[in-house]
């Protein structure tokens, strides 16, 4: 089977990776949407922008800017857009593409002009059968996988089948996988935890210690829980690897860019000076609008969420929106 990865950021990169070491794949089609980026690839080996020491093995992977030739020439496809990218980036595609492929999504944010999770959009915008989508989830970092360092991915599909095929691609020698049935709960969770990293980020901005930012973690872990227990009520367990571990790596880690765009907000940037600065896109900052606007329907408790919003959206002052989210967490 052929394996299309759309995206050309840190994260594809790291999936290509993953899945070129992975000695069963044999093909690996890559869509990149700067057509210089395919061309460097080609002829040096590796991503221009992204991830760069990851040596890129082109007798393997096959990089086009040609969205519709990768579309067309693989049966799997991992979608590594930004979510507020994704539908300009398939305005040129139609149902009849996506048919009988498997679709799996490695994007951490809501579709902007829906409202909806990836896996969502795919099955109302173009017909995709919910047991041909899966969803890959963390705790994993882009940067520890061009180090090879030992990770662990969660594959969710609401078919066993879809999961522990997308498994057996991810699997190598330093990349394991846990299989999930949860595919709103975890692809909702990945949503959630760049929106709470954003938030460590600007109160270690601001001067707050470990202390403090251990009592917001706790209670962001509980907020990811009141929400998706309401919007998609199966039974999970929210301590396991794929909730309450991506949220911590990407809460605490160096290579965190939620983490770091948040850190800089607290230490006085505007939002438009910390995007200019950050070579990355940060979710969070699409997140928080997305799942603010979704939970005007569910109207779950959410502190975190309404802290963070004020300062990306409304500029609010930084004491006077910390000093309110310190009455209303414990």
């Amino acid at each position: 089977m052929q394996i299309g990865v759309i995206g050309g950021g840190s994260w594809a990169t790291a999936l290509v990776k993953i899945l070129t070491d992975n000695e069963q794949n044999k093909t690996i089609n890559w869509w990149l949407r700067n057509d210089a980026s395919v061309q460097h690839i080609k002829q040096h080996r590796h991503n221009p922008h992204y991830i760069s020491s990851v040596e890129i093995h082109t007798e393997k992977v096959k990089p086009s800017s040609n969205i519709n030739e990768v579309i067309h020439l693989s049966d799997i496809l991992i979608f590594v857009i930004p979510a507020a990218f994704l539908q300009e980036a398939l305005q040129n595609t139609n149902t009849s593409m996506f048919e009988g492929k498997t679709i799996v999504s490695a994007i951490k944010g809501l579709v902007p002009e829906t409202g909806q999770i990836v896996g969502e959009y795919f099955e109302t915008k173009y017909g995709v059968k919910r047991n041909e989508i899966g969803v890959i989830t963390g705790p994993c970092h882009a940067e520890e996988v061009a180090f090879e360092k030992l990770s662990y991915l969660t594959v969710a599909s609401e078919s066993e089948v879809t999961a522990s095929q997308i498994q057996l691609i991810l699997n190598n020698r330093y990349i394991k996988t846990n299989i999930s049935d949860d595919i709103f709960g975890t692809e909702y969770s990945a949503v959630l935890k760049n929106i709470y990293a954003m938030a460590c980020g600007i109160c270690n901005g601001m001067g707050c210690g470990d202390n403090f930012q251990a009592v917001l973690i706790s209670n962001a872990i509980r907020e990811i829980k009141r929400f998706i227990n309401v919007v998609h009520p199966i039974k999970r367990d929210i301590n396991d690897s794929a909730y309450l571990g991506d949220l911590l790596v990407t809460a605490y880690s160096q290579f965190s860019r939620n983490r770091t765009f948040g850190n800089m907000l607290g230490k006085g940037y505007s939002v438009k000076a910390a995007q200019l600065e950050m070579n990355m896109i940060a979710e969070g900052y699409y997140a928080a609008k997305s799942i603010f606007d979704l939970n005007k329907k569910y109207n779950v408790n959410m502190p975190i969420l309404q802290f963070a919003h004020s300062i990306v959206y409304h500029n609010a002052p930084l004491k006077e929106a910390l000093t309110i989210l310190e009455n209303n967490i414990d």
